[in-house]
């Protein structure tokens, strides 16, 4: 690379590693680096990895262009109850409405006779109802008494709280009562971080606008904290741009910008994986994925439809599982893609229940102390101690030979578990193996199934250092004829973050046009986009940008409400009637029903787009030769097919070339990733250096597959 060469910086932070790649902006060289993520010091974590990036390629800060980052730390936050003591202030009356909540929060735990709900992120004695109401419209029925405001707010600021979150009822049609309550808040409280439901996402349902509000003060003082200390450690290094953050929604936003809004960043590292998926299809001409992804702590799926990934404003934090509209947890709406999460990673304990029977998760060992194979004083079996028994891994090349790992401490605590069981140490490991696939298989079935996909129409891509160890038999599950593997998969998340455009959400509660009068409508796409484009303006993003509209709609018998893209230009009747009658296909396509009812118009959104420089994926032209010149040894793996551990071919990865093909049983390794081929699975590489992998190879492929023929 040349001495004065500009680079892009993509860095995900995940409970277990911390990955980074840093991309020549001059020749489109790509190099990666992961290390262990230090969760009591986050930042000193990202920056030994930068600091690691720039010795690689010989640069120093000053030649950093663009650094874009996501992390796992407001999750870890709500998860781990770790954050803030948050004042709540909402209007007379609602006080009680977290502990009140709703059913849906009890999810699958209905039938659990021991399950007791979590405490609400707010604390009862913390919460300050005050004397104001608004209705449905705007109109104010009650006027906010100030005094009153005043005294309760100063009563709460002396319980201390490090961050308000203010939520009055029907504040999204008028913002009103909540700004000034947020003034006196601001006054009272300086040193505390404040946040208002109408500010964040400003939509009707008191609950869940509440619940954003409280989760976006709850992580708020910590997250901001970080990026804050974060981008100073950046600038010292010689940094001199803004630092940008993943949104959930697969946009980003300036560092700034998200300490403001740490709501939005709940799930950043899994929308950077989706994003990369995306991505993927783009080069080799698919247009619908199912994006898995495997990290060390927890599995993600999502998918890419129609070549963007699908975004849901139905999201939960907290619980079981975070998928759209499903489970316990705590309720967000804003901008997510649609995405679910189960606690099936690398680092996922397995136990035996009171019923003798092997469990798997949600519990970690993360990489403090980590799997029992790391020697870092874990002593509990993991999924990476079953895949390392069951020889899918080297013990001297994990992390490409910078870490060794210990079998003999793998089969220590495989034996515990075996003398539980009745069963020897490989059949502990077979099933954990097992446990995992389904365990992930189940996040892929709701984001499927559940929504109206067929997932055998799809492509399945893995990314996580565990995905594809993983995914072949995730793909079983379902009969998924084709998975792809892209080039450096356990880092693919901060590939994901490089290939993501700056955007910004804006809502507003839809206008009346059941007169046919869709002047006011017009106004707000006009103010919306106007705000949207004043914050890429601060941002320096003058040109290239892109406006994207929506409408969301329900039947008026209903809550539910999908959303629906419209066009540019006036709105007028015939635009409404074709987003409406898309809503009904919508709405057919996930609930399976037709309803009659009519149509009530609900939200105007503008996403506001600048499209940012992006790596290119690299075009190799096919070498003459056998792929049988990459194998670098061979050793037993265990393979169900085969009837147990039967001898296997490992190959470098660095050593495939385009048009090479083999059959499974085999091993692919490489310094972040390996990817495993069982018996009756084809492997091609493609112009891309993609893993290809299908069963009973070229001769049979799924229609589906017939894309391929362009990326070999």
């Amino acid at each position: 690379m040349a001495d004065r060469s500009t680079y892009f910086v993509g860095v995900d932070v995940g409970g277990t590693f911390t990955d980074l790649v840093i991309v020549c902006s001059q020749t489109g060289e790509v190099r990666n680096v992961k290390t262990l993520t230090t969760p009591t010091e986050p930042v000193r974590g990202v920056m030994n990895a930068v600091r690691e990036a720039l010795a690689l390629v010989g640069a120093t800060g000053t030649q950093l262009d663009r650094v874009v980052h996501a992390t796992t730390l407001p999750t870890n936050l709500v998860l781990e109850r770790k954050g803030a003591k948050v004042g709540f202030v909402t209007t007379l009356g609602f006080g009680d409405m977290f502990r009140i909540s709703k059913q849906k929060p009890i999810g699958s735990n209905r039938y659990d006779l021991s399950y007791r709900r979590p405490e609400p992120l707010v604390a009862r004695g913390m919460v300050a109802e005050i004397c104001e109401r608004m209705d449905h419209l705007g109109h104010v029925i009650t006027p906010l008494d100030v005094a009153d405001a005043e005294a309760r707010i100063a009563a709460l600021a002396a319980k201390g709280p490090e961050a308000v979150a203010i939520c009055l009822m029907h504040g999204y049609a008028n913002p009103d009562h909540e700004q000034r309550v947020a003034e006196i808040a601001r006054r009272h409280m300086p040193d505390a971080y404040v946040c208002i439901s109408s500010d964040i996402w400003p939509e009707y349902q008191e609950y869940e606008r509440a619940s954003t509000a409280v989760l976006s003060a709850y992580i708020g003082p910590t997250f901001s904290g970080y990026v804050n200390e974060l981008e100073r450690a950046l600038r010292d290094l010689g940094y001199a741009r803004p630092l940008q953050i993943m949104q959930s929604s697969g946009g980003v936003m300036t560092a700034a910008a998200a300490a403001r809004k740490a709501a939005y960043m709940i799930e950043s590292g899994p929308a950077a994986g989706i994003m990369a998926s995306a991505e993927l299809g783009r080069a080799c001409g698919f247009d619908n994925l199912i994006s898995f992804d495997m990290g060390g702590t927890t599995a993600k799926a999502g998918v890419v439809q129609n070549g963007q990934p699908r975004i849901t404003n139905d999201f939960r934090v907290g619980g079981k599982a975070s998928a759209g509209g499903r489970d316990a947890g705590e309720p967000i709406k804003v901008p997510v893609i649609d995405l679910a999460e189960v606690g099936a990673g690398g680092g996922s304990i397995a136990w035996v229940d009171r019923g003798g029977f092997l469990q798997l998760g949600p519990e970690s060992a993360s990489s403090e102390p980590g799997p029992a194979c790391y020697g870092f004083g874990g002593t509990e079996m993991t999924v990476t101690d079953a895949n390392l028994l069951l020889g899918y891994l080297d013990p001297d090349y994990f992390l490409g030979g910078t870490m060794r790992i210990h079998p003999d401490r793998s089969r220590a605590a495989a034996d515990r578990l075996a003398a539980k069981l009745g069963i020897d140490a490989t059949g502990v490991a077979r099933g954990i193996h097992m446990l995992a696939n389904t365990n992930m298989a189940s996040a892929i079935r709701i984001v499927t199934l559940q929504r109206g996909i067929d997932p055998r129409e799809y492509v399945l891509t893995a990314s996580g250092g565990a995905g594809p160890l993983h995914v072949v038999g995730v793909a079983e599950h379902f009969g998924i004829p084709t998975v792809i593997i892209p080039p450096s998969p356990g880092v693919r998340s901060a590939f994901g973050l490089l290939v993501a455009d700056m955007a910004y959400d804006q809502i507003a509660m839809a206008a009346d046009v059941s007169a046919g009068d869709f002047a006011a409508l017009d106004a707000q796409f006009a103010q919306l986009e106007a705000e949207g484009r004043a914050q890429l303006r601060r941002d320096g993003f003058e040109e290239g940008i892109v406006v994207e509209r929506a409408v969301s709609i329900r039947f008026e018998s209903q809550v539910l409400d999908l959303t629906i893209p419209i066009p540019d230009g006036p709105v007028d009747a015939a635009v409404i009637a074709a987003a409406e009658a898309s809503f009904r296909e919508l709405y057919a396509a996930t609930a399976g029903l037709r309803p009659t009812d009519r149509c009530t118009l609900v939200h105007c959104k503008v996403r506001v787009v600048a499209h940012v420089r992006k790596p290119e994926q690299a075009v190799h032209a096919p070498r003459p030769g056998d792929a049988a010149q990459a194998v670098k040894r061979r050793r037993p793996a265990y393979f169900t097919a085969a009837g147990g551990f039967v001898d296997t071919p490992v190959y470098d990865r660095a050593r495939l070339a385009p048009g090479d093909a083999f059959a499974g049983p085999a091993i692919v390794e490489e310094p972040e990733s390996t990817t495993i081929c069982p018996p009756g699975y084809v492997v091609e590489v493609d112009r891309h250096l993609n893993l290809v992998i299908e069963r009973n190879g070229l001769e049979e492929r799924a229609s589906i597959g017939e894309n391929l023929v362009t990326c070999l």
